[in-house]
């Protein structure tokens, strides 16, 4: 690679830098280069486990939000592969998860702005430009767009397990079918966790499952019209605006809007447990037991097995659950990339020690206003819950790409919210690279 000067470079290739990219592929005007380390797009292969199905609605793909001409659009791929008819005839609730991850491969192999095979080793602030150093070489940028995703959550109590003895969810797909344990607990109520056990019932080798959530229930996801609202760019806007405290608390009242399990899956895994219920009483045993409510406070290593020692917020005692596997399905946390190391100090952190997003979700740093460094999959706390959902991936592209450009190339306006969320309705209104508002 050369000193080649960009208007914007990206790191990692997941859903959102892809969004990206394919927003400006309508802007040839503006120079933009994706980089990725990994061979090819590959989206959560780990959880690709059979028949799991998308929480978000076709039209929530890539760009048909604020684009729906461009041709990386979901409906654009079924018309591709001359699958539009069926797939209506189809009538799915949900779009199958590996269907929509075709399609996002689709979109990568597309494009051409990505490289992969190539990683981004570090990024220094000079001379009104970021220098990418990556391990092809050298290139520059007037700004940068981070997406490299989130890391695996890992309690601390399971931190010194081995692979043995636990895995993470993001690896169920590959190691789910050599499950050789007789007794498995699945730590985790959330789709993920739901999922898993269906995969570990239908493997018919394993003699129990304890699913075991700390929420008082196995809850559904809250997909009902008000609530989501709650993604609309309006509402995001609005969040924004809010003291950091109040953000803080919303995120958490919201937990079901963004990280419940499909009503679907719930029904399916209840009538599971009636048909295994039904047979029990005619001699077989149970697998499952269902232990919400329950936070694992201990762990105990036993040989090649463990034993849990859990606090039940129902009656407040104390219980414990030997088992030979454990699959943490706890969900992903934001780590800052040790690429940005360089800049660490010039970046502003909230009280969860997270970034500073600002409204068109660049980071708070004291560099100079026309170089700006984009965030992607980090502004829970600062954007609200719809942040690190695709529902609104393709408006937050285009909010990034309006900022690059220093124009409202695409057109972001919107109704009124059809809640009104607060007396107060700011504009909205996007900052250009020269830190004015665009018209």
């Amino acid at each position: 690679m050369t000193d080649d000067v960009f208007d914007l470079i990206g790191a990692g290739i997941g859903p959102f830098n892809l969004s990206l990219a394919a927003q400006f592929d309508a802007v040839p005007a503006v120079s933009v280069r994706f980089f990725d380390r990994r061979p090819a797009f590959d989206w959560h292969p780990g959880m690709m486990l059979p028949g799991v199905e998308m929480q978000t609605s076709i039209l929530k793909d890539l760009v048909t939000a604020t684009n729906p001409t461009s041709p990386w659009s979901f409906i654009a791929y079924l018309v591709r592969h001359k699958r539009f008819y069926q797939f209506i005839n189809a009538e799915y609730e949900a779009v199958p998860r590996r269907e929509f991850a075709d399609y996002l491969g689709w979109v990568a192999r597309g494009l051409s702005s990505l490289s992969f095979g190539v990683g981004v080793e570090t990024v220094e602030a000079k001379d009104r430009l970021f220098s990418v150093m990556t391990s092809k070489g050298r290139s520059c940028a007037r700004n940068l767009s981070v997406g490299v995703g989130k890391g695996a959550s890992v309690p601390d109590w399971a931190l010194a397990l081995p692979k043995s003895l636990a895995f993470h969810s993001s690896e169920a797909a590959h190691r789910l079918g050599s499950v050789k344990a007789r007794r498995v607990a699945v730590i985790g109520g959330g789709q993920s966790g739901a999922e898993i056990v269906d995969a570990l019932l239908d493997l018919g080798t394993v003699d129990k499952v304890e699913w075991i959530s700390r929420r008082p229930n196995f809850e559904p996801l809250d997909a009902t019209p008000f609530t989501n609202e709650l993604f609309t760019p309006g509402y995001m806007d609005r969040f924004h605006e809010l003291p950091e405290e109040l953000r803080l608390l919303h995120t958490k009242r919201q937990l079901l809007a963004s990280d419940g399990v499909s009503a679907s899956t719930l029904k399916k895994l209840y009538r599971r447990f009636y048909e295994l219920r039904v047979a029990a009483e005619a001699g077989a045993d149970n697998p499952l037991t269902l232990r919400p409510f329950r936070d694992v406070v201990g762990l105990e290593r036993n040989g090649a097995s463990v034993q849990l020692t859990m606090r039940n917020g129902f009656d407040r005692s104390s219980e414990t659950v030997d088992a030979d596997l454990i699959v943490l399905a706890t969900g992903y946390r934001y780590v800052m990339p040790d690429f940005l190391a360089p800049l660490k100090e010039r970046i502003a952190f909230n009280s969860l020690q997270e970034p500073v997003l600002r409204k068109d979700f660049s980071l708070e740093w004291d560099g100079p206003c026309e170089n700006r460094i984009f965030l992607l999959n980090a502004g829970r706390h600062s954007h609200g819950i719809a942040e690190p959902q695709l529902s609104l991936a393709a408006w937050r592209s285009a909010v990034i790409a309006n900022a690059v450009i220093g124009s409202n190339f695409f057109d972001l306006d919107q109704l009124d919210p059809v809640i009104l969320w607060n007396e107060t309705l700011p504009a909205m209104g996007f900052a250009t690279p020269y830190g004015e508002a665009a018209e």
